[in-house]
């Protein structure tokens, strides 16, 4: 199968009928096809046209995939309380966001993607049933790279995606704060991550960057995965840094989503961000997951998963002996046809455990692992949760002191890093935010080198007013774009700006010399050279 539209055709098939198009006569023709040897042209076409398929006008639900038209579909639920800011508190329920996470990942990673009763028969082989504590290996039944992940062997979070992805999008609400965007998102993976640390959706939105295609399309072509559990995974950072502001934490879920998801996909994602949000100020499980429902269009799957979900947990919880168990089977019966990487049936095991865990942290993170499907991720995203809600001083010392605040990572520049350096980068990036760092205001300057000039460089040519404090791309018809920085010392000049326009996301730095009424320098100093002539005095 070397025609890529060949290797993704059966899975886009399924994805296309649970998005509710009618796919049963090209479903034959797509059979014949793959019986017959079909040319990768042949594919090619099918799959466009299988892309093109309308949603069926008798299917239930509503699910956008733009963010004015998700919001315009919320349910409208009041927001949680304001969270008082006090640095010590948030830094204690930040770390107990990134802590939680790691220690629910690390229980989950040895056995991920195994089933419910798998994971039951091995652990009962090993006596280590009712789990109290990691995952025993055993040789050639848990692969030997996942050995620093289970019970006794276990010196730090090694690394695993679902904690690479919340350091990318620190490192990206550390560039840009509240102007985070999906191309910002994008950028990051690229500079930060290789490709080969990224899976299905992820991967393939990658794959797209290099052909040259960048969000949202990036999330469509090609990427029959696009409603798997990748961008739920990648949701907390955005609940950290917007304590009980769910909608807020919402839309940025949404930028990061919106590079490889779509419809549920991306839903998956604000969820879990205004759950994390409303962690930091709600104290009973029902109003965390109200919140996140409240971001997420009422009638899409995910949400009928979620308040099904609900319900079951209240009802058992409601009565003798409560058992998971048994809402664990009402979840089966009804999504288990989902892939195992699927957002709908693991958020519901997310929300399952939740409710569990709601007094017990260690109730929460095991019953996820237990559930089976992708245990590292629902692990780790409850994990989260219920660490933002309790705070890292009240987590269980058994599950976090293990990790001796260290975690392992792939992410280029971060490839070890102490979790609780983390938890405090992310404290500044949420102070920053809360104050619209967004907004930069221009930095000029006066005397000798004010005026507006004019800039030939390799990107065309700019009006610079170094007075005013602004640039504009001439050739580009961009800005006038804002100095964030701007000096000037014995002829030495020194400036730079940020560009976010679409496929325009980067951050331009200006070194040279202003003699009389001339400019040379470059941008990247040494890299793009620049030419520059005073054409007015006034600005």
């Amino acid at each position: 199968m070397h025609s890529l539209a060949k290797k993704l055709i059966k899975t886009e098939l399924k994805q296309r009928r649970e998005e509710g198009c009618d796919v049963d006569a090209i479903a034959d023709r797509i059979a014949a096809a793959l019986a017959d040897g079909a040319t990768e042209q042949m594919f090619s076409a099918l799959y466009d046209e299988l892309m093109a398929l309308p949603v069926s006008d008798a299917f239930p639900y509503v699910e956008p995939s733009e963010l004015a038209e998700i919001q315009a579909q919320r349910p409208g639920a009041d927001s949680p309380a304001t969270f008082q800011w006090h640095d010590d508190k948030a830094l204690d329920r930040i770390y107990g966001g990134w802590l939680g996470r790691a220690a629910g990942c690390c229980l989950g990673k040895p056995v991920e993607g195994w089933r419910r009763d798998r994971i039951e028969k091995y652990l009962s082989e090993r006596n280590a049933l009712p789990l109290s504590d990691y995952i025993p290996f055993a040789e050639n039944m848990i692969a030997a790279r996942l050995k620093p992940s289970t019970r006794g062997n276990i010196h730090c979070m090694d690394r695993d995606d679902d904690m690479d992805f919340p350091v990318l999008g620190l490192l990206a609400l550390e560039r840009k704060g509240n102007g985070t965007s999906a191309r910002t998102i994008a950028n990051t993976w690229v500079s930060r991550i290789p490709f080969a640390q990224t899976y299905t959706a992820e991967g393939v939105a990658y794959r797209n960057f290099a052909l040259g295609i960048w969000p949202p399309q990036s999330a469509i072509y090609r990427n029959p995965f696009r409603e798997w559990i990748g961008a739920q995974i990648r949701a907390d950072i955005f609940g950290y840094v917007m304590p009980g502001r769910p909608a807020k934490a919402a839309a940025l879920a949404f930028a990061d989503a919106s590079v490889s998801h779509d419809k549920n996909g991306i839903y998956g994602e604000m969820l879990v961000a205004a759950m994390v949000a409303a962690a930091f100020v709600s104290g009973s499980i029902d109003d965390i997951v109200n919140a996140g429902l409240a971001q997420i269009p009422a009638r899409c799957r995910l949400a009928e998963a979620v308040r099904n979900t609900q319900q079951w947990c209240r009802d058992e919880l409601g009565g003798e002996a409560p058992a998971w168990q048994q809402v664990w089977s009402q979840i089966e019966q009804h999504y288990g046809h989902y892939h195992g990487v699927h957002t709908i049936n693991n958020a519901a095991v997310v929300v399952m455990s939740l409710y569990f865990g709601a007094e017990d942290y260690e109730a929460g993170i095991v019953s996820s692992v237990l559930a089976g499907w992708d245990t590292d991720c629902n692990a780790a995203t409850v994990g989260s949760i219920l660490g933002v809600k309790f705070g890292a001083k009240a987590l269980p010392q058994k599950w976090t002191g293990v990790l001796n605040d260290r975690l392992l990572s792939d992410v280029r520049g971060e490839a070890d890093n102490k979790i609780s350096d983390l938890a405090a980068r992310t404290v500044v990036v949420a102070k920053a935010m809360s104050r619209d760092a967004a907004h930069v205001e221009p930095v000029g300057l006066a005397g000798e080198a004010s005026g507006i000039w004019e800039l030939e460089t390799g990107w065309g040519a700019q009006l610079l007013k170094l007075g005013e404090g602004t640039v504009y791309l001439v050739d580009n018809d961009l800005g006038p774009f804002a100095l964030s920085a701007c000096s000037l010392e014995a002829g030495e000049l020194k400036f730079s700006f940020a560009i976010d326009k679409g496929d325009w996301d980067f951050t331009a730095d200006f070194e040279g010399r202003l003699d009389g009424d001339t400019i040379e320098g470059s941008y990247y100093p040494g890299v793009v050279p620049v030419t520059g002539r005073r054409m007015s005095h006034a600005e």
